[in-house]
């Protein structure tokens, strides 16, 4: 059929309105697609070539050199070695299995250390560097290195780890580090992102733990250039961190290392002092232990050796331990009944070797008594019916008062773990912590260092300053750090009457210089050094029976303050050993011995010590020098 024209120009018209319609709909489009591309090749030029350069280049922070520790002397104690490790990255490593299969074949894995990292690994973000082997060779890290293009993710690196050159001596007051663990980083609010470099070292006891932050340091940063398979190409550019603060300790590392050996076996404790300024000199417990192997992961076997030794070396004693602290605490007593008014020095007890209090008899050691004793003859002799009759009329608030004055039951403030205070205790403490009344059979056994009474190894030192200065020195452990001096602290005066002071250091004197002196078989014989001191001795059982009669851990403890020289004070020593029996014999002629090497920074002369002494001091150092000499020997073939 036929269409008429107008039929015809109308289709035409149609046709004509639809294809503008479709040409401007494509026009616009064409337009919002130029637009867009605008946006996206000008506006937004500078973010999708930053997003576009995080796609090869990736940061990397560089852990920073961990501050040394130096003795006073600037002997290293604590210092850095490079080590080498090889990490992953599970992002980029693909078949993990398949992966550390390969790295199998090139250097030896520990199956604990592969495990250890496969879990991380799972656990982690997948762009955390992860360790699968530490401590590695120059030549399995060579083989790694050449093998690189089919070991996906793997890295070997370079890095830093602590290393303590001096081995057992220090350990207990330096400590020792470890890879960071959950643990640690739940410490920390918002953990900085050094501490998630792969095993990457932090305190964990002792100075390396209280110093932390000022020895970490703050970490550096490099950028990397990486391939499509996150292969490291090329370094673009490197900013290094800060190194941590180096400290410098007040200890002689020749000092400590004497005492080491002279306490040798013994489960013991000594301290050294310095009077005037507090500086500690040497801090010693025994045994000790490597924290080398601690650095390094410690083997369930040694560890297990170490947690199981009844003579507990993983125990810092100097400051851990609290010990009843026997006759060396009739000082404090004796200073709190002069200060109360109830005794001069002149005044005596009369001792038949016990006292009776209500139903319970109190012996003296003497069993037989001492007779008529005043305050010299009483430290002396070291009579207990003397300061049993004096702490029932001064009281125990008295005592308590003297013995906090003289630092005692107040925790020492230094940067070591697990510091104890000790315990001076008074009514209140007995009311509050168990909850019964004092009774005067409390202050009895209070009055001779025994019953509730507690006190370390430093702080019977710091006791011994104060008695021969009178003044209120506090310890110091830490002498400089980052090259900046700390302050010694304290000095002030103790507020005790200084004719006390003079009755008590003459007792103190006739202890080791007196013919009937307890401890005159330790004295000093050199005239420039002649020391005071005291001798105690603490129950560890109620019984009476012979030390030598009961197993090792039911023995007295043995016990020895002293400072000298007489004249001057510059040196004060505590000794504790454990289990050891009598302090007179066991205690303290190892303080003498440990007084003299201070005195004369090195080894004393034999004529220092008693003529009848001589043959055994000197068979006593040659040994100590041939043991010192092989563990040296030994410590340089380990390091």
């Amino acid at each position: 059929m036929r269409r008429t024209p107008r039929e015809t120009a109308e289709s035409s018209r149609k046709i004509a309105r639809r294809g503008l319609l479709l040409g401007g709909s494509q026009l616009a489009f064409a337009g919002v697609l130029a637009l867009r591309m605008r946006h996206v090749q000008v506006d937004q030029a500078d973010e999708f070539r930053l997003l576009a350069e995080e796609n090869r280049i990736n940061i990397h922070l560089i852990p920073p050199s961990r501050g040394r520790i130096f003795d006073r002397e600037g002997r290293v104690i604590a210092d850095n070695e490079n080590t080498y490790r090889i990490t992953m990255r599970r992002e980029d490593a693909g078949d993990l299995e398949d992966t550390i299969g390969k790295l199998a074949q090139l250097v030896s894995l520990d199956p604990e250390d592969v495990s250890r990292a496969l879990d991380e690994m799972r656990h982690s973000p997948p762009f955390l560097q992860v360790a699968v082997a530490d401590r590695v060779s120059w030549d399995e890290i060579s083989r790694v290195a050449v093998n690189a293009p089919a070991l996906p993710g793997v890295t070997p690196e370079v890095g830093l780890s602590r290393v303590y050159p001096q081995h057992e001596t220090f350990a207990h007051v330096v400590g020792y580090v470890g890879p960071v663990s959950e643990r640690d980083l739940a410490r920390y609010e918002d953990p900085e992102p050094v501490l998630r470099i792969p095993r990457f070292q932090i305190g964990k006891v002792g100075i390396e733990a209280k110093f932390e932050e000022a020895l970490r340091g703050s970490a550096g940063a490099k950028r990397v250039e990486v391939n499509a398979v996150g292969r490291v190409m090329r370094e673009l550019d490197r900013r290094e961190g800060t190194a941590g603060a180096d400290l410098q300790l007040t200890l002689d590392s020749d000092l400590q290392d004497y005492i080491k050996a002279r306490l040798g076996p013994e489960s013991a404790s000594a301290v050294v002092m310095e009077v005037e300024t507090g500086d500690i000199l040497a801090i010693a417990s025994s045994p000790s232990y490597d924290p080398n192997k601690f650095v390094r992961g410690i083997s369930t076997r040694d560890y297990s050796a170490l947690r199981d030794n009844n003579h507990r070396p993983l125990a810092s004693k100097t400051v851990q331990d609290a010990y009843p602290p026997g006759s060396t605490f009739k000082m404090v007593t004796a200073l709190a009944g002069l200060a109360a008014g109830v005794i001069g020095p002149d005044d005596t007890a009369y001792c038949r070797g016990h006292i009776e209090v209500g139903s319970r008899r109190f012996h003296c050691w003497k069993r037989a008594g001492h007779g008529h004793v005043n305050l010299e003859n009483s430290l002396r002799d070291s009579c207990d019916v003397y300061y049993y009759e004096l702490a029932m009329k001064v009281g125990i608030e008295n005592i308590a008062a003297m013995g906090r004055k003289l630092g005692l039951g107040i925790a020492p403030d230094v940067p070591m773990s697990a510091v104890t205070p000790g315990l001076m205790p008074d009514k209140d403490w007995k009311r509050r912590e168990r909850g019964a009344e004092w009774l005067v059979g409390d202050s009895v056994n209070a009055s001779i260092g025994q019953g509730f009474v507690l006190t370390s190894p430093l702080q019977q030192a710091i006791m011994t300053a104060r008695l021969a200065t009178g003044r209120e020195i506090m310890p110091r452990l830490v002498r400089s750090i980052g090259g900046v001096q700390t302050p010694i602290e304290g000095g002030g005066d103790l507020g005790i009457d200084p004719r006390h002071l003079k009755w008590v250091r003459k007792g103190m004197i006739s202890v080791v210089n007196s013919p009937r002196g307890t401890a005159r078989s330790s004295r000093i014989e050199a005239d420039d050094m002649r020391m005071a001191g005291k001798t105690g001795t603490s129950q560890v059982r109620n019984r009476v029976v012979k030390n030598q009669d009961v197993p090792w851990e039911e023995r007295d403890h043995a016990l020895f303050v002293c400072y000298a020289p007489l004249d001057n004070p510059r040196i004060a020593v505590s000794v504790v050993i454990e289990h050891g029996g009598g302090g007179s014999a066991e205690a303290a002629p190892v303080a003498r011995d440990v007084m003299l090497q201070a005195l004369y920074k090195g080894t004393p002369p034999l004529e220092a010590y008693p003529s009848s002494d001589r043959g055994r001091i000197r068979e006593q150092q040659e040994r100590i020098a041939h043991e010192r000499a092989k563990r040296h020997e030994a410590e340089g073939r380990r390091a």
